[in-house]
């Protein structure tokens, strides 16, 4: 999953990142509110993280201008406000959660579980993928009720790879779901990940094809 942690605490923002990185996500840091809101409408994330009071506009203002423009990701607004009003207020503005601070990372890992939990999935939770099960939620794949032993990058290529089904797609895309927006990260990296994938998935009815100077694409026979 993509996540963009918007906090002008740098320390923070940055042990968020990291505890989310090392997770297998990828996580973009933004310390601005008007930054983020334009980042957040032009690139997306699959999760927000937002700090209430920031430079330029607010975290409520963020949400708000999310929200107006259509934008459905979940958000989870960080604040040392601990006020009923101000929680009121994050939660109207379009806010799916609240934390305050200071928290345990492991109370903003179980709201995010929550969160991805409650997230409507059209397919469902569990989809059959070839000869596998892929739970979104819990993002594990299992063959024959088996889990298959992948890394929480591999499993993070195979989850790019997958929304995209039947499209090809570039390195540099799967750098930016794996480890953020621009990233510098050497597509050798990504050709390592994904060669390990496709061996892992072989027996499964999975082929991931490559495009010669174009990217990858996930065949599911």
């Amino acid at each position: 999953m993509r996540f963009t942690i918007v906090e002008d605490n740098q320390t923070l923002a940055n042990g968020i990142a990291h505890q989310l990185r090392d997770q297998g996500h990828a996580a973009d840091v933004i310390h601005d509110g008007d930054e983020a809101l334009a980042f957040l409408l032009r690139d997306g994330a699959d999760m927000v993280i937002l700090d209430v009071n920031l430079p330029g506009c607010s975290g409520f203002d963020v949400v708000r201008g999310l929200r107006q423009a259509g934008q459905t990701m979940p958000i989870i607004l960080l604040t040392a406000r601990d006020s009923v009003n101000d929680r009121v207020a994050g939660l109207d503005a379009g806010a799916d959660d609240y934390l305050i601070k200071p928290f345990d990372m492991k109370e903003l890992d179980a709201r995010i579980r929550a969160l991805l939990r409650r997230k409507p999935l059209s397919e469902g939770d569990v989809i059959t993928v070839g000869q596998l099960d892929y739970d979104r939620t819990g993002r594990t794949l299992r063959m024959g009720g088996v889990d298959i032993p992948l890394t929480q990058r591999e499993i993070a290529v195979f989850e790019c790879l997958f929304e995209r089904a039947g499209q090809i797609v570039s390195k540099p895309q799967i750098a930016d779901h794996l480890y953020g927006v621009g990233a510098e990260i050497e597509e050798r990296v990504i050709e390592v990940y994904v060669s390990r994938l496709r061996k892992k998935l072989s027996h499964a009815g999975i082929k991931i094809k490559a495009a010669r100077g174009l990217g990858y694409l996930l065949d599911i026979a």
